[in-house]
């Protein structure tokens, strides 16, 4: 009786961990979009970013600020997987993966290259989990009518740790087609950090993201 009982709580104990992996192409068909453009995910769900052509980035914004780094209330920078070239012909793509924790929390991305021109201002942004309140279109319409004060062009080195969830670093020449991007750690090494005071850990392109409130 006792191991039926256990038995019976196995399917509910698996269903308590089980989580759904969503897949998002980035640029396909050398277009400046994301695809899907906003997704609605549950709290320990995964979404996959597939890098597909050009030179783009994932990088968190705000709903306010769309085409800007988004900086936490610690000082620490939001998610970015860095510059990820991909060359004409590419058959096997890079992919940048984060975890969320809180889907409560609306997240809000944009791609930083803006050389030639900025693809912010092009509308290459993403939502996840928009509300009617902030919705995607709303965010890419401001996205759309904004400056590009911070979107990237030249050379640029960047370094994220700890509670945003990324490690690794990123040097890239910010243009569309430019082969000198280079990305180390952010997209493929195995590191232990630190989100929203719980430890997690990044493997193979995992990001651990915490509930951002934005």
């Amino acid at each position: 009786m006792r191991f039926s009982t256990v038995f019976a709580l196995l399917p509910l104990i698996g269903a308590a961990f089980a989580q759904t992996n969503h897949v998002v192409q980035v640029g396909p068909n050398g277009t400046l979009t994301y695809s899907p453009s906003e997704l609605t995910v549950a709290s320990g769900d995964t979404v996959s970013f597939q890098f597909l052509s050009k030179n783009h980035t994932v990088t968190q914004s705000t709903f306010a600020s769309p085409c800007s780094n988004m900086t936490n209330a610690d000082g620490t920078p939001g998610v970015d997987s860095g510059f990820q070239f991909v060359a004409n012909g590419t058959t096997t793509f890079q992919q940048w993966t984060i975890t969320i924790n809180n889907a409560s929390a609306p997240m809000w991305f944009y791609c930083r290259q803006a050389t030639p021109v900025s693809h912010c201002q092009k509308g290459m942004v993403f939502a996840l989990n928009p509300t009617a309140q902030k919705s995607f279109a709303a965010f890419q319409a401001a996205a759309m009518a904004t400056t590009a004060a911070n979107t990237t062009t030249g050379t640029t080195s960047n370094t994220t740790t700890g509670s945003t969830g990324t490690t690794g670093s990123t040097t890239a020449s910010g243009t569309d087609a430019s082969p000198s991007a280079v990305t180390t750690g952010s997209a493929s090494s195995a590191s232990h950090i630190k989100a929203g005071g719980t430890a997690g850990v990044l493997l193979a392109g995992v990001a651990v993201v915490a509930g951002l409130v934005l």
